[in-house]
């Protein structure tokens, strides 16, 4: 009798293996810059768990949102690696940036689900050469067609209205490529500076008046994020049509964009992540381009500053905010 317990049991472990031993629970560490890139990681949790990873059974998450402020990422981004998870994901170069720093020569693996730069801190598309892999937002290739959509929408324009934040991480290369975009669709750039959000809403006012320019264009940045409503809102007021650098500053009231979306790019990002927790090594996986770019006009705005979209523009339009 106690022989044939002991073969059931036997028998019972190698057809259940599962029932034998605890299943792994794995640990992922989250940072945001701030509540524009949530979306992106909810749908990396959403995809993570068509891939079956069932949070509080086989997963945990911890989300940090920097909500904008630059030393709280940091000491975020500290926290995230010390706790050592299995994974770390990040939205944004500017919450990535200090996570790959902090990581620098550690096997510990870190997947962006959107930057606007890469190569910051990985060596080339083909392979990070480190502890990282992610998704590319696409945002700075796609400044010029930001602005040849800005000219299209207001064919008359002659002047933009370049805002500019010396202090984000994307200042250079976002200001080298906005000034050769406008150069070649024949457009003066008015460069105005800011040092970062609060600057921005204190000097909104005198930032973005119609007598500088017949638009505004805001860059690919995380620094001006926390400043995107108070932006948007003095255009309407200047009836300046406004183009954003990505889909979640369109529907938070500017008036157009043609950029990933976060949300799709967290669900890229998910296939990534499940690739490394398998045992991929990030080096491996190369840097990807987003599957999808999207076109969005808030018609609300252009209703409110007056403007009339071209039909050869809502032709093409992949979301429409009223």
């Amino acid at each position: 009798m106690k022989r044939s317990i002991l073969a059931l049991v036997a028998v019972g472990t190698f057809l259940f293996p599962r029932l034998s031993g605890a299943q792994k629970v794995y640990r992922i560490g989250a940072l945001v810059a701030d509540d524009q890139f949530v979306p992106a990681f909810e749908g990396f949790k959403k995809k993570m768990a068509e891939l079956g990873y069932s949070e509080g059974k086989n997963i945990r998450y911890d989300l940090q949102n920097a909500q904008g402020d630059r030393e709280r990422l940091k000491k975020l981004a500290q926290k995230l690696v010390q706790d050592k998870p299995d994974l770390i994901v990040t939205s944004s170069t500017t919450a990535t940036v200090p996570v790959a720093k902090l990581t620098e020569g550690t096997s510990l693996p870190v997947v962006f689900l959107s930057a606007g730069d890469p190569l910051r801190f990985v060596k080339s598309y083909a392979s990070s050469g480190n502890n990282m892999t992610g998704i590319s937002t696409s945002s700075l290739d796609l400044i010029e067609k930001r602005m040849d959509l800005l000219k299209e929408i207001v064919p008359g324009a002659k002047r933009v209205i370049a805002l500019q934040v010396p202090g984000g991480v994307n200042y250079e290369a976002a200001r080298r490529l906005t000034r050769e975009a406008a150069k070649k669709l024949g457009l003066a750039l008015v460069e105005v500076e800011a040092g970062g959000p609060e600057e921005i809403k204190s000097k909104i006012s005198v930032l973005i008046l119609r007598k500088l320019g017949e638009g505004v264009f805001v860059p690919p940045d995380a620094a001006v994020i926390n400043a995107i409503e108070e932006i948007a809102q003095q255009a309407i007021r200047e009836g300046l049509p406004a183009i954003g650098a990505n889909v979640e500053n369109v529907r938070r009231g500017l008036l157009a964009s043609y950029s990933s979306d976060y949300y799709s790019l967290g669900q890229q990002g998910a296939v990534l992540a499940d690739k490394v927790l398998r045992g991929a090594r990030p080096m491996d996986l190369p840097i990807e381009q987003p599957f999808k770019l999207k076109l969005v006009i808030n018609l609300k705005t252009a209703k409110a500053i007056g403007l009339k979209i071209p039909k050869e523009v809502l032709v093409r339009v992949d979301e429409v905010i009223e």
